[in-house]
């Protein structure tokens, strides 16, 4: 076996060895969803289920069950999901065009204050936030979930660093031939933008989707939780005994993330590439 053959089986075993920590533990979730409370606190070596069952499911989705409310929660995620999820591409996306083709005034400061806002921790500004969503009453709202995350400064220095590289001469020419800014902006800069706009989207989305901390601080209703909230109280909840029902659960919140991974996952690599391309 030659150098590069061997290099090259070495490298497979290494990444296998290291896609298996993610894996296994993928698989015991999906296997735990269809055990019997009894066999999934059975101890010892009991990775395959001996019976399959789908109880743990119908509990989950049984219309006495009114502390679980599995389809409000998936509702509320992908809701405020889908909508931060597209304000941050408008207004990043107008915002990246401004700074890098217009005359903004105080461009150099603007720039150096969104450069120094990505560096400071969201954990610091939790709690002033709070305040402020407090005080204007929109706890437990989808406003204060949605409103805090309707920018990103992530996505205008990614999408102004991608213009900033983009050939001005393709607009320049637009502008000969009588095409306004907006005209500009929507027919040549968007659609040549595309692969970072769907990446940031993409971003974005999972972002919000997993997100836990704010909704949990802001968010008391039940009606209103969104599903990581619901997870994670239902570990300390009804839920804390019954780790079939509780993987169900689990299994059931990480559907939208796997579709999103199955649909987006050429366009990532597409991104990458085209972003390597000078």
């Amino acid at each position: 076996m030659s150098y590069y053959k061997r290099k090259r089986f070495y490298a497979t075993i290494f990444a296998t060895i290291i896609a298996l920590f993610f894996v296994v533990p993928a698989i015991w979730i999906i296997l735990t969803a269809f055990k019997t409370d009894a066999e999934a606190l059975r101890g010892g070596v009991n990775f395959w289920p001996d019976h399959f069952t789908f109880k743990n499911f119908m509990y989950l989705f049984s219309s006495e069950n009114y502390e679980v409310a599995v389809f409000r929660w998936l509702g509320n995620s992908l809701f405020v999901s889908v909508v931060g999820t597209v304000l941050v591409i408008i207004i990043d996306t107008m915002a990246a065009f401004a700074l890098a083709r217009l005359n903004v005034p105080f461009k150099k400061i603007i720039l150096g204050l969104i450069l120094i806002s990505m560096l400071i921790p969201n954990v610091i500004t939790l709690l002033p936030q709070f305040l402020n969503f407090a005080n204007a009453g929109l706890l437990n709202t989808y406003g204060v979930m949605i409103l805090p995350v309707t920018s990103s400064t992530f996505g205008v220095f990614l999408l102004y660093q991608f213009l900033k590289k983009f050939p001005v001469e393709i607009e320049e020419s637009a502008v000969l031939d009588g095409a306004s800014t907006w005209k500009i902006f929507l027919h040549i800069v968007v659609p040549n933008s595309k692969p970072m706009i769907v990446t940031l989207g993409i971003i974005t989305f999972i972002g919000l989707y997993n997100d836990f901390l704010w909704p949990l601080i802001t968010i008391n209703q039940n009606s209103m939780k969104t599903i990581t909230v619901g997870v994670a109280n239902m570990m300390t909840g009804s839920l804390s005994i019954s780790y079939g029902r509780l993987m169900a659960l689990s299994l059931l919140s990480s559907i939208p993330m796997i579709i999103v991974f199955i649909i987006s996952q050429k366009q990532i690599v597409k991104s990458i590439t085209h972003t390597g391309i000078k």
